[in-house]
């Protein structure tokens, strides 16, 4: 299961986040720098309101959500990447997770200790990001280091290797994450072997006040800070900012369901900041969902954008895949239009797919297999 670490500098949200994402108590959440040291982890269902439509259809007894996982990693200060407070720990950490939840402060409260006194997000972002550039740039120095005599002797590998290592570096040193570089197809899977802090895929979780989460919701470019996180992910990451308030979301997660919606309802929200959350890092991660259903149940299955048939088919089994014949598939809104399955037949909608098909997000399939 694919993991993404949820990071940021101390006191500003990250663990509060955690067991509201969870909705778990797993982290201790606390008015003081590292109250998070060993990484806390959780399985998270991914908020998909088509399982409930779809299930109509069949009157399936149960549902299945999607799942990643999430994982709250210990507070980083400046200097991490030389060893400073946690860092060795925090590096270590993050190397992990497949993708990076940036938890950014973007709330006053005189009560909640800032390790840096006052409030600025992207300053905070930078002293994070600088931290994982400064430890990639000792990585890919290293690495070219030591490739250096195999390049020399002739060895193809090495020689790629610091062909990419010759790009990254002058990038690197100018502050700028590995994830932004531009290369080749071929080169972006030789530097996935680098394991780089700053290649992950990161999205920026902006933690702002109970009295501010409506309307920051309702237009995130109202809200100052928001407006600056956002303009900053899209212009140096090339990604994006959601708007959560970590603390009522941890409230939130004590309720049940329908006690949670009239609770965001009182508050002016129509939907919380932590489903959306979860929905684009699943995204993030380049992960996809199709749907199966019938009388028993109604799942979500996990996939990556732009497997085929056959691949998709080994996610519920490896028979699957192996004895993979075809996929009768209908897309999910057509399927919901129509009313039922023999109705999507006679509209033309539910069709044969083969091997070649690239399964989309949202496709309701049948697969036949036979081993």
């Amino acid at each position: 299961m694919l993991q993404a670490g949820i990071v940021g500098l101390p006191n500003v949200g990250k663990s509060t986040l955690f067991n509201a994402v969870t909705r778990s108590r797993k982290a201790e959440a606390a008015n003081y720098p590292f109250c998070t040291i060993d990484p806390n982890q959780g399985v998270v269902l991914v908020p998909d309101e088509r399982l409930e439509e779809l299930s109509k259809i069949t009157k399936s007894q149960k549902l299945v959500p999607a799942a990643i996982e999430f994982v709250d990693i210990a507070g980083l200060v400046k200097g991490a990447s030389k060893g400073e407070g946690l860092g060795n720990q925090f590096l270590s950490h993050i190397r992990e997770v497949d993708a990076i939840v940036q938890v950014v402060r973007c709330f006053e409260n005189e009560d909640i200790h800032h390790v840096s006194g006052n409030i600025d997000p992207i300053r905070d972002i930078e002293v994070i990001n600088t931290e994982l550039i400064l430890a990639d740039i000792t990585s890919v120095e290293k690495r070219r280091e030591r490739n250096e005599k195999k390049a020399k002797g002739g060895d193809k590998e090495a020689k790629a290797e610091n062909e990419i290592c010759d790009k990254l570096l002058p990038h690197l040193n100018e502050g700028k994450p590995a994830l932004t570089l531009e290369l080749s197809e071929a080169e972006g899977k030789i530097m996935k072997g680098f394991f780089l802090l700053s290649s992950k895929p990161t999205i920026f979780a902006c933690n702002v006040s109970e009295e501010e989460l409506a309307a920051a919701l309702a237009d995130p470019d109202s809200h100052p800070h928001v407006k600056a996180v956002r303009k900053y992910a899209e212009e140096h990451h090339g990604s994006s900012a959601c708007v959560i308030s970590a603390a009522i979301e941890q409230e939130m997660a004590d309720l049940p369901p329908e006690d949670a919606a009239e609770y965001l309802s009182s508050l002016g929200a129509t939907e919380s900041g932590v489903s959306n959350l979860i929905r684009a890092v699943y995204a993030l991660l380049g992960l996809r969902t199709y749907l199966t259903t019938g009388e028993k149940e109604t799942r979500a299955w996990t996939f990556t954008q732009g497997m085929k048939c056959p691949a998709c088919a080994g996610v519920i089994h490896s028979d699957f895949e192996r004895g993979f014949i075809a996929g009768e598939i209908v897309a999910y809104k057509d399927l919901i239009a129509a009313g039922s399955f023999a109705k999507a037949r006679e509209q033309g909608k539910l069709r044969i797919e083969g091997k070649e098909y690239v399964v989309q997000d949202g496709d309701v399939v049948d697969w036949r297999f036979n081993v």
